[in-house]
């Protein structure tokens, strides 16, 4: 089980780097303005405050690396910590932002967290 854990949160470290580099480098460009629905002149009046929430999608991605490289019982913790935080924007996300979110974030983030605690 702590194989399944790691790759489950390996995937959304990965999520959230993606995520990260959508929203601080290529908002304005069409994978960014895929991701938003904005048309160039939204995207381009948003591009600071997606660079800002890119910059927090960055933490959560660093965050859950910092939890896969460290020694229990931090990496275990710190996987629990940024794991809850991953849900919690995602929950928060899909009740003000975009459904969307709901089933992009909040999902895989809530099973890495059940397999984190599963197998710890």
């Amino acid at each position: 089980m702590q194989t399944v854990a790691n790759v489950l949160v390996g995937l959304v470290a990965a999520l959230h780097a993606y995520i990260m580099v959508l929203e601080m480098f290529l908002w304005e460009r069409r994978p960014g303005r895929e991701l938003s629905g904005f048309d160039a002149e939204m995207a381009r009046a948003s591009a600071p405050l997606a660079a800002n929430q890119g910059l927090y999608n960055g933490f959560l991605a660093a965050g859950l690396v910092w939890g896969l490289i460290a020694a229990d019982p931090t990496g275990y913790r710190v996987q629990v910590f940024f794991l809850s935080c991953v849900v919690i924007a995602g929950l928060y996300g899909a009740a003000t932002a975009n459904r969307r979110i709901l089933f992009a974030q909040a999902l895989p983030g809530a099973l890495a967290l059940t397999a984190v605690l599963v197998a710890g």
